[in-house]
């Protein structure tokens, strides 16, 4: 690299106009690629938008063996011009994916097709949905879901707007939330950001420092585990395509079948799981989280199985949605609660400093290091949260039950952000959702019927399922910020940069998506022709749901609200021993992702994880266990090369293997 283009780099840390044209241009290419493999052809699911996901580490990897190679070596991107791309493509990239603008979209116009099955609905739901959520006309409703169309970009442009707003919005308050946390659990707390050590260690540089032209790791254990998960990842998916190839059970392999009767139905099906990238994770983890996922899962197991004995209907663990004791999945959501309060009770020092700097009272350059100067960052939170409450009432809430609905998504995304943070957890699915949050303790009957349309047509904000939907770009960019302080990108550039990609990677996913439904018909891609056409969250099912709202509104659950309170208490109760116990085993964090979904399958891949840190720590010292890290890294990154290869595979094929 010339002595000029090095100072430049240096002076823009990293964030050069280069970094961000090429990041542009793969987000152009990963938004098409994820069309086609995970909406139209449904051969993946995380391409874009999962955690860990596939394409931002992928694209990285390849960038960095091309710039570390002869032919681009004086020429190739530094190490922090690399983190760059990828810093934009993670925030940005999930937008084109089917767990945000594919569910975004087609979330309200729903009703006026599902309607056409249910001639009551034009009278009873029809008149409550607002008339600017989505284009009314019944050819341009009839071709959204059936196709060979064009698109009526006339009738769209005002729904596009609002929902894009409000999308935008969201994403300012809660994204300027964890900026102007981010120094506290970066510097102060110094949170584990387990997921942001993979691409700090998949890319490095050259010597003479971060100037010099990037390149692929050199350790061996890297490579060691690099090249083995990839090929056993490779035969486990291979096996999947061709019968005739022996399969390696890496996913669900059933160990004993679900007892369907008796209290043993408490047990659920015990599968046999073991996601090399999972046991990776939870080997990086603090030793406490990993023991505390498998640890209150088997509490859980324990607590189905006594309420079947008493009583209950039997049922599969994870399916226990209902009030009933024990109630696991409000006791998540109240988990969910207690810890952002926390978080932000432990920051409460930060924030106050923030705000005194923001009104004048820190010094010249109190801020200067932060993504965001305070006063501005501020600002953008009020605006954004004010511009969310506009919207709600402009759909015909009360102005507080819009706030109500603003600082509830603000909180659960701030929540899910300091839990990837600290766990690497983001994959998780939420307990419950901010429905389930406003209409417990008070009942349907206290909402107006559009607040309730509102309400649902949300779902797609506030329903993550495996840490798959907007909430994952908030947890992207306080992890980008991780990435910057460790290998000294410049903050505030970086922060503009995401911007830039974010509102990029909007505007051309929404072109990209409308075209895709008015051309093939959201029922003839993927996502719409399995489970009878309809997925879950987008299906006439949640119109059904909100027809019975409006038509039999609920009462007041108080043992739904008991859950909640119960699984709050636990949750403050662990945070404190943690804090007077230093020996205490038991995460507050483990405890809420044992309350998910996810957990009948991930507890195993936890508990091979936390058994080979504690091996490894016992026998060979923390030397050891810091020499091996690069190992666990490499089996990441293998299992996530294993995918990007079968994506290429699926877009030569077009889907057909």
């Amino acid at each position: 690299m010339s002595r000029a283009r090095a100072s430049t780099e240096d002076r823009a840390g990293g964030v050069t106009a280069r970094a961000v044209v090429v990041a542009l241009v793969m987000l152009v290419v990963v938004t098409l690629v994820g069309f086609y493999v995970e909406i139209c052809w449904l051969k993946m699911y995380d391409f874009a938008g999962g955690v860990p996901a596939t394409a931002p580490a992928v694209v990285l990897f390849a960038l960095a063996a091309l710039a570390g190679s002869r032919f681009l070596l004086r020429s190739g991107f530094t190490r922090r011009e690399l983190l760059v791309i990828y810093s934009v493509l993670m925030v940005a990239g999930p937008l084109g994916t089917h767990g945000i603008l594919f569910w975004m979209l087609p979330k309200s116009i729903v009703y006026y097709y599902a309607a056409r099955a249910q001639p009551t609905w034009e009278h009873i739901l029809l008149p409550q949905v607002p008339t600017w959520f989505a284009p009314t006309d019944p050819h341009a409703v009839e071709n959204f879901f059936e196709g060979q169309s064009r698109v009526p970009w006339s009738l769209w442009w005002t729904p596009l707007g609002a929902w894009s707003g409000l999308l935008l919005c969201i994403f300012g308050a809660t994204a300027g939330l964890v900026l102007l946390l981010q120094r506290q659990w970066i510097v102060n707390e110094r949170l584990a950001f387990p997921l942001a050590q993979v691409p700090l260690e998949v890319v490095r540089s050259e010597e003479g420092g971060p100037n010099r032209p990037a390149g692929v790791p050199r350790s061996p254990l890297f490579w060691l585990g690099t090249g083995v998960v990839l090929a056993v990842s490779f035969m486990d998916s291979l096996s999947t395509r061709v019968p005739t190839v022996p399969a390696i059970p890496l996913g669900p392999t059933p160990i004993m079948y679900w007892q369907k009767v008796g209290p043993l139905a408490g047990l659920g099906q015990i599968d046999l799981v073991l996601y090399p990238w999972l046991i990776a994770l939870s080997y990086l983890l603090p030793g406490d989280i990993s023991f505390s996922c498998w640890f209150f899962w088997l509490v859980r197991l324990g607590l189905t199985v006594l309420s079947i004995t008493i009583g209950n209907t039997p049922r599969l663990p994870e399916e226990w949605y209902d009030s009933t004791f024990p109630a696991p999945m409000h006791q998540g959501l109240g988990a969910t609660l207690a810890l952002g309060l926390w978080a932000l009770w432990i920051a409460r020092r930060h924030l106050a400093h923030a705000f005194r700097v923001a009104v004048g009272f820190g010094g010249p350059g109190a801020d200067a290091e932060e993504p965001l100067p305070y006063r501005w960052a501020l600002i953008g939170i009020a605006a954004c949260l004010c511009g969310i409450v506009f919207f709600c009432y402009a759909a015909g809430c009360r102005i507080i039950v819009g706030l109500a609905i603003a600082l509830l998504l603000a909180g659960f995304y701030l929540t899910w952000a300091r839990l990837r943070a600290e766990t690497g957890l983001g994959f998780m699915d939420l307990p419950l959702g901010i429905d389930d949050a406003l209409l417990m303790g008070v009942g349907g009957a206290a909402y107006r019927p559009r607040e309730l349309v509102t309400l649902m047509s949300l779902r797609w904000a506030y329903a993550p399922f495996e840490g798959q939907s907007l909430d994952i770009t908030t947890a992207g960019a306080l992890e980008t910020m991780k990435i910057a302080e460790s290998a000294r990108i410049n903050p505030r550039r970086l922060a503009g940069a995401l911007a830039i990609g974010f509102v990029f990677s909007l505007c051309f996913g929404i072109f990209v998506l409308m075209n895709g439904f008015y051309h093939y018909g959201y029922l003839g891609m993927g996502f719409g022709t399995q489970a009878g056409s309809w997925p879950a969250g987008q299906t006439p099912g949640d119109a059904r749901r909100l027809a019975e709202m409006l038509t039999n509104p609920s009462l007041p659950n108080m043992s739904g609200v008991i859950g909640v309170v119960s699984g709050a208490a636990v949750t403050v109760l662990l945070g404190l021993l943690r804090l007077r116990l230093w020996w205490w085993p038991l995460n507050p964090a483990g405890y809420l992702a044992a309350n998910t979904w996810d957990m009948h399958w991930y507890y195993m891949p936890f508990f091979v994880g936390w058994a080979w840190k504690v091996l490894t720590v016992r026998y060979g010292g923390l030397r050891l266990y810091r020499r091996t890290m690069p190992l666990a890294i490499g089996m990441i990154m293998g299992d996530l090369l294993n995918r990007g290869v079968w994506a290429v595979v699926a877009l030569v094929t077009h889907g057909r293997f």
